[in-house]
């Protein structure tokens, strides 16, 4: 990193700077590796990002219709408690039944429409809920890929360091699942 007139190299980037010059194969195939590897990485982790989100999102979705299927719900409420007056209203001697009978019919009818309103917004809420549940499953993975990339560039960062063959195995196996984990998160799986 540079900053106010220094340069401080992390452990292996000597290494890899080195080995850019000399005409090393082994370091040269770890070295693209490991920028192959922090690309997929890079995406997996801007597609991550993304799905949660997306996630937030309906998540957010689901509260606004949640809230409006419960205002529908206290609307209906408000019906049935003056569809309620009105009927005990139609028992009192010396009032007019025909008018109260009327009342109660039409909020009968009120009712019914603000019932279906509100199931219709709690089952947009649902599905919302369901979205952003999916979405956060999605995420999960494409985090785990993510991850499992940046354990391979660990695993590369060591390789380089050590010289180990059984590591560039490990590593190449490693990002070979993290990438398996990745195609799993865009096939959501």
């Amino acid at each position: 990193m540079s900053g106010g007139g220094f340069h401080v190299h992390g452990p292996h980037d000597h290494a890899v700077e080195h080995a850019a010059h000399g005409g090393d194969s082994f370091s040269s195939r770890i070295a693209v590796m490991t920028a192959v590897l922090a690309t997929i990485g890079a995406t997996f982790g801007y597609l991550g990002g993304a799905t949660q989100n997306d996630a937030a999102m309906y998540k957010n979705d689901a509260a606004i219709r949640k809230t409006a299927a419960s205002n529908q719900w206290n609307y209906y409420q408000a019906k049935s408690n003056k569809q309620n007056l009105a009927e005990l209203a139609m028992s009192l001697p010396g009032v007019d039944q025909q008018r109260y009978k009327a009342e109660v019919e039409r909020y009968k009818s009120e009712k019914e429409e603000i019932r279906r309103d509100a199931e219709k917004l709690e089952a947009q809420s649902t599905e919302f809920d369901k979205r952003s549940a999916e979405s956060m499953h999605q995420h999960h993975r494409w985090a785990l890929a993510t991850t499992t990339e940046q354990v391979a560039i660990s695993l590369a960062a060591i390789t380089l360091l050590t010289r180990r063959r059984w590591l560039e195995i490990a590593s190449y196996g490693v990002a070979v699942a993290g990438i398996a984990v990745g195609v799993m998160a865009w096939l959501h799986l």
